[in-house]
């Protein structure tokens, strides 16, 4: 039967739309208090995700942890509202095929995005057992640097020649990371070769008192020398001292200064080091230097200035 003088497909069009109104008014109660319901969700959500923060500062834990678990209770007491809403406004829809349904989707999300999850859970096991936090120097594999943020995927670390890079968690919960600046102070050791025949106890002392001379160096433990291996080549000795703080820059400009005063202590006493092995030096103060290395498939010689 047509409509008004409409075609047959036109009335059945519009059939359908005045179907589709009948339904959506006599459903429109539900609706609202599917909205209703909806809210008060939204409001339990913001109300457990400040309670659980609080709880976290009390315990002593980092507003990064408070801020990671707060967006996973969130999105879970919202995932509820969004189901509980779906059931008042579709009647039909009875909680068993509801939760069904459910279950066999979270199997299939969770094999299609396992990485993911695999990196939100490690990262909610770092923010939590912190092993390193932000602010710390680190070597994951091939990067080092100092930790930006630590987000809950992912860690971003900014390397020393100022670049970004971006590690997911389940790499650094899983696999090995070196933290340099853990603890209030960190050993460097400075090897130098000296040539044979240089008197050991007095190396030992100028090595010593020069490094002892540096200001920025912990004092204890102090500064040691000890005698780490014995070639054709020299004898070579190990300069332990301990730097505190522990950042790279305190660490590297600490051993510049060190080395500064090594090598002024060790050409006031008129000590050489040692030339790698295989190099003759040849010639006398103030002429010429002839460098000859020796052995190989072939030999190089060269002229430098001989110091005096």
């Amino acid at each position: 039967m047509s409509v008004g003088g409409l075609s047959p497909g036109l009335t059945l069009v519009w059939e359908r739309a005045v179907g589709i109104a009948r339904s959506l008014v006599a459903a429109l109660p539900n609706i609202v208090v599917a909205l209703l319901v909806f809210g008060l969700f939204w409001l339990l959500s913001r109300v457990l995700v400040g309670l659980l923060k609080r709880v976290l500062r009390r315990a002593g834990q980092s507003p990064y942890v408070g801020r990671a678990l707060g967006q996973v209770v969130e999105v879970v007491v919202l995932a509820v509202g969004v189901l509980v809403a779906a059931t008042i406004i579709f009647p039909t829809l009875n909680a068993a095929t509801l939760f069904g349904t459910l279950g066999f989707t979270s199997v299939a999300i969770g094999f299609a995005f396992k990485d993911i999850f695999q990196n939100l859970l490690a990262g909610l096991l770092i923010l939590i057992t912190r092993p390193f936090r932000i602010g710390d120097q680190i070597i994951s594999g091939a990067t080092e640097g100092t930790v930006e943020d630590i987000q809950v995927r992912a860690t971003v670390v900014r390397t020393y020649d100022n670049r970004k890079v971006v590690i997911p968690n389940s790499d650094l919960f899983t696999g090995r990371v070196t933290v340099n600046t853990a603890f209030e102070k960190r050993s460097v050791s400075l090897p130098l070769t000296l040539p044979h025949g240089t008197d050991l106890e007095q190396a030992r002392t100028l090595l010593v008192g020069a490094a002892r001379g540096v200001p920025d160096l912990a004092e204890d433990p102090p500064p040691s020398v000890v005698l780490t291996d014995l070639n054709s080549g020299g004898l070579t000795l190990s300069l332990r001292y301990w730097v505190s703080p522990t950042q790279r820059r305190e660490v590297t400009a600490t051993t510049d200064e060190v080395l500064t005063a090594v090598h002024a202590r060790l050409r006031e006493a008129g000590v050489n080091l040692a030339p790698p092995p295989g190099v003759a030096l040849e010639g006398v103060p103030g002429r010429p230097l002839r460098v000859q290395v020796e052995g190989g498939a072939g030999e190089a010689s060269g002229m430098l200035a001989a110091q005096d």
